[in-house]
């Protein structure tokens, strides 16, 4: 077999194959064989029928195209592992010649990972802001859990702010009764902002028995996205009572012994995560700033494949009703071209993140373990509120096994590269990335902050 590989832009490559008829004998002896188990002929057992009764049965043409068609997978494979390309997606393959007992030539054109020239990553400086724990972070985080061992009560007044209160909710649209958007005996607390956009407002001064109407655009259903006006009836009030915060409560709540030893541990944890939270800013604007830097030539044919699942996504929750997707947009203040416009731009950059940290990778030759790889399904399938067995299913039913890999490797390149920049924060002070991104005693949450990269997974993340 013999191939050439054409350049066809910084992206793309058309890649010819010829292949020898000689080289063809053992694929037709194997079409032959399915065959003639599959085609009776009789004198014959079924496998046994010599080659001429079944092309006389069959013609030289329908056997010539199954032996084509079977062969183009794996010599378009072979031909991109002997011209060593890193191709992206999947070809457009094209037979380009077939004359049969001398030769067959087909073209595949295909994506591939640009050349990227990277920089060096000692020139790069980076300013975050800087954190402390204030004495109002302990506070708030003393309030939380005071809040989680806190009681409700029932009372006799109009609602509050902070109230847990059961109501009932109907809605009409056009004067029409929305069947699936009525619901009773519904808990709310009031001020979280969870439910409905206007609905805190609308019950505050409401007592039991008291109903109000408001306006709001409906989130989901048949007439998601369009204006509808809400009826509100409370049903019940009930205020939550907290625990005094005192040594009892730290007994209760926690292992220490006194509330002073409480807030130690509560400052603690603050300071953990203020420093995930300047380890996510780390890596974002280094990944910022290296994408400012490279010059990413971008596959049209990746960038558009990122457009179509994302808009796919979009307008099959409205049922894949264009014209509803737009009556939700416009009920946000968008628009479809606004729609296109922001998902064209998001998908550019994602792909060329996904290419530059591949580069990256491949540059500082970073290894991703089984372990690392285990550690990040465990995270994956805790946040999707999966078992580990179910989501390692769920993502090999979808092939996505190697799209997860493909984001530790990536995460692991881009730590690799904030540990030789240099940080300082807003105050001047310099930050030790090494502290953070070198998986220091009790800084799993830090290195997860880090290497955790987007979940958007397009042709460039399954190219692995």
């Amino acid at each position: 077999m013999k191939s050439t590989v054409e350049q066809l832009s910084p992206t793309r490559v058309r890649i010819n194959v010829e292949v020898p008829f000689e080289e063809l004998k053992p694929d037709f002896d194997r079409a032959y064989k399915a065959l003639a188990k599959q085609v009776r002929i009789p004198g014959f057992r079924p496998g046994k029928a010599p080659a001429k009764l079944l092309e006389a049965r069959l013609g030289r043409g329908a056997i010539l195209e199954q032996v084509v068609n079977d062969v183009l997978p794996g010599r378009y494979s072979e031909a991109v592992t002997t011209s060593e390309i890193k191709v992206i997606g999947q070809p457009e393959i094209e037979i380009t010649k077939i004359e049969d007992g001398q030769e067959l030539a087909f073209s595949a054109e295909v994506d591939v990972r640009p050349e990227i020239s990277l920089p060096s990553y000692d020139d790069i400086e980076v300013t975050v802001d800087a954190f402390t724990v204030e004495d109002s972070d302990i506070d708030e985080q003393l309030q939380s859990l005071r809040q989680r061992f806190g009681t409700l009560t029932g009372v006799e007044r109009a609602v509050q702010n902070g109230d847990f209160i059961s109501i009932d909710l109907s809605a009409t649209v056009d004067g029409e009764e929305v069947a699936d958007a009525a619901t009773s005996g519904l808990s709310h607390e009031v001020g979280s902002g969870q439910l409905i956009e206007g609905l805190d407002e609308a019950v505050i001064g409401l007592s039991a028995g008291e109903s109000a109407e408001f306006t709001s655009n409906l989130v989901a259903g048949e007439h998601a996205g369009k204006e509808s006006v809400i009826k509100v009836t409370v049903q019940s009030v009930k205020e939550r009572e907290l625990p005094e915060a005192d040594d009892e409560f730290a007994q209760l709540a926690s292992e220490f012994d006194t509330l002073d030893e409480l807030k130690d541990d509560l400052k603690g944890r603050v300071e953990r995560t203020k420093k995930v939270e300047q380890a996510g800013e780390i890596r974002d604007k280094v990944l910022e700033t290296l994408l400012d830097k490279v010059e990413v030539p971008l596959p049209e044919a990746v960038v558009q494949a990122e457009i179509d699942a994302v808009t796919h996504d979009a307008v099959h929750g409205f049922d894949h009703d264009e014209a509803r997707l737009a009556e939700a947009l416009e009920a946000q203040g968008s628009s479809r071209e606004e729609f296109d416009k922001d998902t064209k731009e998001a998908a550019e950059k994602s792909v060329k993140t996904q290419l530059l940290l591949d580069a990256i990778a491949e540059a500082e030759d970073t290894q991703v373990g089984q372990e690392e790889l285990t550690e990040r399904i465990l995270f994956q399938s805790q946040r999707y509120g999966l078992s580990p067995e179910q989501f390692i299913q769920q993502v090999q039913q979808a092939g996505q096994l190697g799209a997860i890999f493909a984001d530790v490797r990536r995460g692991k390149a881009l730590a690799g590269v904030v540990g030789r920049v240099k940080v300082t924060d807003s105050e001047g002070n310099a930050v030790d990335t090494a502290e953070m991104f070198g998986a220091p005693e009790d800084s799993d949450d830090i290195i997860d902050a880090v290497t955790s990269s987007d979940d958007t997974e397009t042709e460039a993340a399954t190219a692995e």
